[in-house]
């Protein structure tokens, strides 16, 4: 038993990046070719640097006729490449490199990345424009610092906030003190999301009405809820 655990562990591990994992479908990878790569990475890390497509193939289930052509397309697709390298004693010998592989999937981190921060630039000038049609007019310096700060510092989603304000035009409470005690309430609320401002919103009136029924003599009508998340 100990002598098959020592076994084990000797066989040792490789580091994968999990991007690799999440990925390689926008890379244009299938699996075959996942797993393809992760043996040529096993072979490398124990020194192996240049597997043959019978080595590849045995640990797959794949012809070598298969590997040896899966091969040739990561390299003419720019994943892999042999490269020319010389031992102490000069001899030349090949081996693999999956140096463009890392580069490519770098390149589509950044790619994601940017995008991201497109689309919270393209959220943010959508948030201003609604906050001045709404206010109908430019907003003042310190109002561009407060949505700032409710997005920056406070981690508030641009959606969040646009239904404060919504929530503030159809209370008839215009102005930033009111949609900032809003977003605090949603906050501590652990409110995140549309759904779960629109549930909030509407237990919130239903005690008001709770309460202004309590104080009225006769039996009259409740004011209609207006679901005003749904407009």
């Amino acid at each position: 038993m100990k002598t098959n655990l020592l076994a084990w562990i000797q066989e040792g591990n490789i580091t994968v990046p999990t991007l690799l994992f999440s990925e390689y479908r926008n890379l244009n990878l299938n699996e075959y070719e996942l797993v393809l790569i992760l043996n040529i990475l096993t072979f490398l890390d124990k020194g192996h640097e240049f597997p043959t497509p019978d080595e590849l193939s045995a640990r797959m289930t794949i012809t070598v006729s298969e590997c040896n052509e899966m091969l040739r397309r990561l390299i003419q697709r720019g994943f892999i490449q042999i490269t020319d390298e010389y031992n102490h004693d000069g001899i030349r010998y090949e081996k693999y490199s999956v140096e463009p592989l890392w580069e490519r999937l770098i390149e589509q981190f950044l790619k994601k990345n940017n995008n991201k921060e497109l689309d919270k630039k393209t959220d943010e000038t959508d948030l201003y424009t609604c906050f001045e049609k709404e206010f109908g007019r430019p907003l003042s310096p310190f109002e561009c610092e407060s949505l700032a700060m409710w997005m920056d510092d406070d981690h508030h989603d641009p959606i969040i906030i646009k239904a404060a304000l919504r929530e503030s035009v159809m209370s008839g409470k215009l102005n930033f003190r009111y949609i900032d005690r809003i977003l605090f309430e949603w906050k501590k609320n652990g409110i995140k999301t549309i759904e779960q401002a629109k549930n909030h919103g509407q237990k919130f009136r239903q005690k008001q009405t709770q309460k202004g029924n309590i104080k009225t003599e006769s039996h009259q009508p409740s004011v209609p809820f207006y679901n005003w998340l749904e407009q």
